[in-house]
């Protein structure tokens, strides 16, 4: 077969009615810029806040030790504030989708970036009070911390169709997500510098107040788009799964096996992100300082996969870009899931670094194509409702990876094994998804 028939033989998505000229540029555009900014900006306020929370609700070695010598056990309650933080995201996606798609998605970026400033203060004050809320006081304001993101999510994954060319989406997404993922880098170190001290905690959210401030200001240079489906009437169905999503779905088997590998994606990232943390805290007796190291070297590899896996997906969805990347997680996970002992991990703290990274990179490269089908494959007037769709599944997926998580803890406890054996968990959700998912090779068109 000639290169001009293997051309011909992929599948056209349809293309942008926008005329030629009409947008600038993407690397010369103020508004995808400003999106791609106020998207850093929100996610960094994320990830600090739950890192914040998620050290707190970390048991060190030595009190773990303290308290195996009087027969007890210190709880990890990381699971509960995944929990907490994706219950949210299941209540509220929904209706956040249908207003997606009723409303301008730039007017509804503009007001989530306002509701973080409200709930980022709410943090602040929570941490200054920790003593008399504790713990689940502070999960309250996870939750709404939540439902903020909730409302943001389908928005600024929505829009990014709407305010650029489809040939650039996958250039696009590899910056976005690398905007992404390096916020998770400052997130989660600033997490670590300032400590799970609570006399010190309450700092974090000075700082998410300042963020919150100027992702809001940022927000403004977002380009202005009309509602994509304005004369549509609320249903009790758009609080949940609209019937049109279902049907979607239902017909279109290439975008049902984005959704559900998107939310094994996303179930895996849930059972990483607290096997990194109690690997550190809890396995290999480090500081929070340390143990925000190891969780930010997945963030320095994953912006490195987002811009490679844009690159080698040029203009089109690439199956051959996420099996590399889904065999590069498998094989990376494995090796943090290897022991050196009864209760030592392997690798330990240096030589887990670069694996991380691999992991990260190969992250990166994994996701991209993936989302860059979820946004180009259902109809214009339904990328709002589709996306709060994903959102819903993936949040699913980090519920049930908090829960395996938490059972894996138990497992482990039970059998006197390390923790890093989490690390085996996720290769295995990782493995068949490798082995077998290869989206349909597309191209994007104009």
């Amino acid at each position: 077969m000639t290169h001009h028939d293997q051309q011909s033989s992929i599948d056209e998505l349809p293309s942008s009615t926008r005329a030629e000229g009409e947008l600038p540029p993407l690397l010369r555009d103020p508004s995808f810029w400003g999106m791609s900014v106020t998207q850093f900006l929100g996610a960094f306020n994320d990830n600090l806040f739950k890192q914040l929370l998620l050290l707190l609700a970390t048991p060190t070695a030595v009190e773990l030790a303290a308290a195996q010598a009087r027969g007890e056990t210190a709880p990890d309650r990381q699971s509960e504030a995944m929990i907490v933080f994706a219950i949210a995201f299941l209540l509220f996606s929904g209706f956040a989708g249908w207003l997606a798609d009723r409303t301008s998605k730039r007017t509804l970026i503009v007001a989530a970036k306002v509701a973080e400033i409200v709930v980022m203060a709410l943090g602040m004050v929570g941490f200054l009070f920790y003593g008399s809320i504790g713990f689940s006081g502070m999960l309250v304001v996870l939750f709404l911390m939540g439902t903020q993101s909730a409302f943001f999510g389908p928005p600024k994954y929505g829009i990014l169709p709407e305010i650029i060319h489809d040939r650039d989406l996958p250039q696009a997404n590899g910056i976005f997500l690398m905007f992404t993922f390096m916020a998770i880098i400052f997130g989660v170190v600033l997490a670590g510098q300032i400590g799970s001290s609570v006399d010190t905690v309450w700092i974090g959210s000075a700082v998410c107040i300042v963020i919150a401030i100027v992702g809001t200001l940022t927000s403004l240079f977002v380009r202005r788009v009309t509602p994509a489906n304005p004369g549509m009437k609320l249903r009790l169905s758009d609080f949940f799964v609209p019937p049109e999503s279902i049907a979607l779905v239902k017909r279109d088997r290439e975008l049902l096996l984005a959704i559900i590998v998107t939310s094994s994606f996303w179930l895996l990232g849930s059972i990483v992100q607290q096997a990194v943390n109690a690997l550190g805290k809890s396995q290999l007796g480090l500081g929070d300082q340390e143990t925000s190291i190891l969780a930010a070297m997945l963030g320095i590899g994953i912006p490195i996969g987002c811009l490679l896996g844009g690159k080698l997906s040029a203009g089109r969805i690439n199956p051959r870009v996420v099996a590399w990347g889904a065999f590069g997680i498998v094989v990376s996970l494995g090796l943090m899931s290897l022991r050196g002992g009864p209760k030592e991990h392997l690798l330990g703290f240096y030589g887990s670094i670069p694996v991380l990274i691999v992991a990260g990179i190969s992250t990166g490269v994994f996701i991209v194509p993936i989302q860059v089908a979820v946004q180009a494959l259902p109809p214009a007037n339904e990328k709002g409702r589709m996306i709060a769709l994903m959102n819903q599944c993936n949040w699913i997926g980090i519920i049930l990876g908090a829960l395996l998580y938490q059972g894996a803890l138990e497992i482990c406890e039970h059998f006197n094994q390390p923790r890093n054996t989490a690390f085996a968990i996720g290769a295995a959700v990782m493995l068949p998804i490798a082995l077998w998912y290869r989206p349909k090779e597309r191209s994007l068109g104009d």
